[in-house]
C-alpha cells in the first residue's frame, strides 16, 4: 500500500524494529501525519543520540522503541518517517542520550521519558484534577482538518477594544445555563452574555497544557491545585482539560469551535502566553521536557549551572537564545494560523527581553521579530511589563512601536486617586489622558496602555472597596502571599457587612472606577465578574483555589443587576464616542484635544487640592458627523463641591450622561437631559460624565 501511495522519492529505505522508515522532514519540528506514517522531527545541540518510543493509548510502556540512525541526522536534527503508524492508535515520546554534567547544564539520561517540544496535544490529563499516566507525558498526532470558512481577520484596532479577562474553568463552573460548565464549551454557551455585556475581546488566562496537579496538597481539608495554570508544560498544545468531550487526535476542535463563534460575533480572542518559565521547575523539578533536550540552550543558567530565578517559578527561559527564539516564533504563528488567535498577552514579558546572562537587553532580538514578523502583522502584542527578578519597564519596555503593555502605573495611581488620594490628582490625569508622561504618543501612538484596575492577581472590583488587607489564609501559607501593596479601602467595614451606608458606599465606589476606567485614554481590561460584584473574599492571590473562592458567582448577577446595567451603559457609552479612544479627529472649535479642569473651568488641578478634577476630550466624529465633546468630572472628596464647566462654543449645551451621586438618577439615556447653565453640584466621591452638543 504503502509502495502504491507515496511518490518514489518518499518511499521506505530501511526497516528498525518491524516498521519502514526513511529520513524525514527536516524543516517541520514535531510530528506531522503523511500518507501512510508519521516525520518526526526533533533536534539538540548536544545529544548523542534519539529514540522514537510508540505508546498504545493510556499505556505506561511502549509498545516499540525506534532508534533514529545516525545518517538519519543533519546538524543538530533528528529526524525520520516511520510507515505503517494510524495517528489514531499510538502516542509517542523520546528518549535522548548525551552527556550527564549538570555543572555545564547538560542533562542527558536515557532514563528521561521526553514530550516533543513541538507536540501539538498532549496526553494523560484529559480529566480535570485526574492524572491518567504516572510515568510522565505522551504525545498525539493532530488532524487539522477544522474549516474556518473565507471571513477575514476582524482586526478592530486595540484602541476600540475593551478587553474581558476571564479563566475559562472558573468562568461557567458555577454557571447553572450550560451544559458544560468549566469548558471551552462553556464558554462557547455564554457568548451571548458576552455581547450583551457589550465586551468585543476576551483574554483567556492560560489555555496552553498545564498540570493542575502540581504542587497538589490539602489544607484544611481542601484541596489545592495549580489552578491558574501558569505554568507550561507544552507551549503549542491546548489543555486538553478544558475540553467538554475527549479529542482523540482533534486536541483544539472545541477551542477552534469557541474562537470561530466569538468571531462570528464580533469578539476578539487573546491568549495570556507564559514564555518565560515552564513546569520543570528548578534542580527539584521533573525533567519531561525542555531539560532533557537541551538544558543550557532552553533555560538560563547561572556559570555553575543552577537555575536563574526571574519569573518566581523556579527556572527561566534564555528567550533570546536563536533556538528559543525560532520556537517562541514559531509557537505564535501557529496560534494565529491554525487557531486564529487575534492577540497575546505575555505573562513576565520583561523576561522575553533579558541576555542568555540574565541582563536586560536594550534591543532584545525575540521582541523586534515578533513585532515586525509579516504573519503575526494584526496581531495584539501585549506585555506584561514587569518580572518577578525586580525587572520593571511600564513605559520603557522595548515595543519597536508595536508593543502595548499592562500599564501597572494606571492601575496603582487610579487606585489612589479613587479611594481619596488627592495627592495622585497630577498622575491621576496623567493616567486618563493615555499616559502621554510614560507613552510618548509620537512613538507610541494611541495602542500602548491597556488600562485597568482588577485582574486576575489581586483584588476583585468588589474586593478593592470591600477589604483593607488581604486575606490569603485558605491558600496556607500563613497570608504571606500576595501582594501586600492593594491600595484598597473597605469603605468603613472589613469584609461582608449588613451596614446600609458602607454597601450604599460600595457600590459608587465600584460605579466611579467602572466611569472613569471607560472614559480613560488607552484600552480598558477588567476582570470576569467585577460588572456584578463577584467576591474573592478578599483572596488577592487565589492562584491554587479551585472553589467558590476564584468560580465566579453568577447568583451575584441578579443580585447586582444594577452594576451590570452600569457596566453595559459604560461600555456602550465608550463605544459611541471615539473622542475617548483617541480615534476622533480634531473639534471644528477651538477646544483642545484634551484639557484639565478643577471646580474652576481651564485652572489645572493640583495634587493635595480639593479633591476635584476634570478632563475635558474634543473632536470631531466623522463617521457621526458631529463633534464629539465628553467632560469627565471625578471628586474623590468626603464633601459635595459646586463645579463650573468650560462654557461651549457655538450653541453647543452640556448634557448630563452619568451621575453616580444621583442615587435616584444614576445613568440617563437619550435623549439625555440638558444642564441649565454652565454650574451643578458634584457629590462627595461621585463622577459625573457629561456630554456637549
Amino acid at each position: 500500500m504503502i509502495q502504491e501511495t507515496l511518490p518514489s522519492h518518499m518511499k521506505p529505505l530501511a526497516t528498525i524494529n518491524g516498521f519502514p522508515v526513511r529520513p524525514g522532514l527536516y524543516e517541520y519540528f514535531g510530528a506531522w501525519a503523511i500518507p501512510g506514517g508519521v516525520s518526526f522531527t526533533v533536534h539538540s545541540q548536544n545529544a548523542t543520540s534519539c529514540e522514537i518510543l510508540l505508546y498504545h493509548r493510556e499505556s505506561e510502556e511502549p509498545y516499540a522503541v525506534l532508534p533514529i540512525p545516525d545518517s538519519y541526522k543533519i546538524g543538530n536534527v533528528f529526524s525520520m518517517i516511520v510507515f505503517g503508524l494510524d495517528v489514531e492508535e499510538f502516542e509517542y515520546a523520546f528518549r535522548l542520550d548525551g552527556p550527564w554534567d549538570p555543572e555545564k547544564g547538560l542533562l542527558f539520561s536515557k532514563k528521561n521519558i521526553l514530550i516533543d517540544p513541538y507536540a501539538k496535544a498532549i496526553t494523560g490529563q484529559s480529566t480535570w484534577g485526574k492524572k491518567v499516566l504516572e510515568k510522565g507525558y505522551r504525545a498525539r498526532v493532530v488532524k487539522n482538518n477544522f474549516y474556518w470558512g473565507v471571513a477575514p481577520q476582524l482586526c478592530t484596532p486595540i484602541e476600540d477594544l475593551v478587553i474581558y479577562e476571564l479563566h475559562v474553568r472558573g468562568f461557567t463552573k458555577m454557571a447553572k445555563d450550560v451544559s458544560a460548565p468549566g469548558t471551552f464549551l462553556g464558554l462557547k454557551e455564554k457568548i451571548p452574555y458576552l455581547k450583551a455585556l457589550g465586551v468585543n475581546a476576551v483574554e483567556l488566562m492560560p489555555v496552553f497544557e498545564f498540570d493542575e496537579l502540581m504542587d497538589k496538597r490539602t489544607h484544611n481539608g481542601r484541596e489545592l491545585l495549580n489552578y491558574w495554570g501558569y505554568s507550561t508544560v507544552s507551549f503549542f498544545a491546548p489543555n486538553t482539560s478544558y475540553a467538554a468531550d475527549v479529542e482523540y487526535n482533534r486536541e483544539g476542535l472545541e477551542l477552534k469551535e469557541l474562537v470561530k463563534e466569538l468571531h462570528d460575533n464580533g469578539i476578539e480572542i487573546i491568549l495570556d502566553v507564559v514564555f518565560n518559565h515552564t513546569a520543570e521547575g528548578n534542580e527539584n523539578g521533573p525533567i519531561f521536557s525542555f531539560k532533557g533536550f537541551d538544558n543550557n540552550v532552553y533555560y538560563l543558567l547561572t556559570p555553575e549551572g543552577c537555575y536563574y530565578n526571574f519569573s518566581g517559578c523556579g527556572n527561566t527561559m534564555n528567550c533570546n537564545h536563536p533556538v528559543v527564539q525560532q520556537m517562541i516564533l514559531t509557537c505564535l504563528r501557529y496560534w494565529v494560523t491554525s487557531y486564529r488567535i487575534d492577540g497575546f498577552r505575555f505573562d513576565l514579558a520583561s523576561i522575553l527581553g533579558r541576555n542568555e546572562d540574565g541582563s536586560p537587553m536594550e534591543h532584545p532580538p525575540l521582541l523586534k521579530s515578533l513585532a515586525f514578523d509579516p504573519l503575526l502583522g494584526n496581531t495584539k502584542l501585549i506585555a506584561e511589563a514587569w518580572d518577578a527578578g525586580g525587572l520593571y519597564q511600564v513605559g520603557n519596555f522595548p515595543s519597536f512601536s508595536r508593543w502595548s503593555e499592562w500599564n501597572g502605573r494606571y492601575r496603582d495611581d487610579m487606585r489612589d486617586f479613587l479611594k481619596g488620594g488627592i495627592s495622585h490628582t497630577s498622575a491621576a490625569l496623567q493616567r486618563i489622558s493615555g499616559s502621554p508622561d510614560i507613552y510618548d504618543p509620537k512613538i507610541r501612538g494611541t495602542h500602548a496602555s491597556v488600562n485597568f484596575l482588577t485582574c486576575h492577581d489581586g483584588f476583585t472590583l468588589y474586593d478593592l472597596y470591600a477589604y483593607n488587607e488581604k486575606h490569603n489564609e485558605a491558600n496556607g501559607w500563613e497570608n504571606t502571599d500576595g501582594a501586600n501593596d492593594n491600595r484598597s479601602w473597605n469603605c468603613g467595614a472589613e469584609g461582608e457587612t449588613d451596614d446600609p451606608q458602607v454597601l450604599l458606599l460600595r457600590m459608587k465606589m465600584i460605579r466611579n472606577a467602572c466611569a472613569v476606567l471607560m472614559c480613560s485614554r488607552g484600552t480598558p481590561m477588567f476582570f470576569a465578574g467585577d460588572e456584578f460584584c463577584n467576591t474573592q473574599f478578599g483572596n488577592n492571590n487565589p492562584y491554587c483555589q479551585d472553589n467558590e473562592i476564584s468560580w465566579l458567582d453568577w447568583s451575584l448577577l441578579e443580585k447586582h443587576q444594577d452594576i451590570f446595567r452600569f457596566f453595559q451603559y459604560m461600555i456602550h457609552f465608550r463605544m459611541d464616542h471615539p473622542v475617548l479612544r483617541g480615534s476622533a479627529r480634531s473639534c471644528r472649535y477651538t477646544l483642545p484635544d484634551i484639557s484639565y479642569h478643577s471646580e474652576e473651568p481651564w485652572k489645572t488641578p493640583q495634587d493635595n487640592g480639593n479633591g476635584v478634577a476634570g478632563v475635558l476630550f474634543a473632536g470631531y466624529d466623522s463617521a457621526k458627523s458631529r463633534d464629539d465633546i465628553v467632560y469627565l468630572a471625578i471628586n474623590v472628596h468626603w464633601e459635595a463641591h459646586s463645579l463650573t464647566l468650560p462654557h461651549l462654543p457655538g450653541g453647543l449645551h452640556w448634557h448630563i450622561a452619568v451621575n453616580t451621586g444621583d442615587e435616584e438618577h444614576i445613568l440617563f439615556e437619550a435623549p439625555l437631559p440638558v444642564l441649565a447653565g454652565d454650574s451643578l453640584l458634584i457629590g462627595a466621591r461621585s463622577v459625573i460624565v457629561l456630554v456637549g452638543r
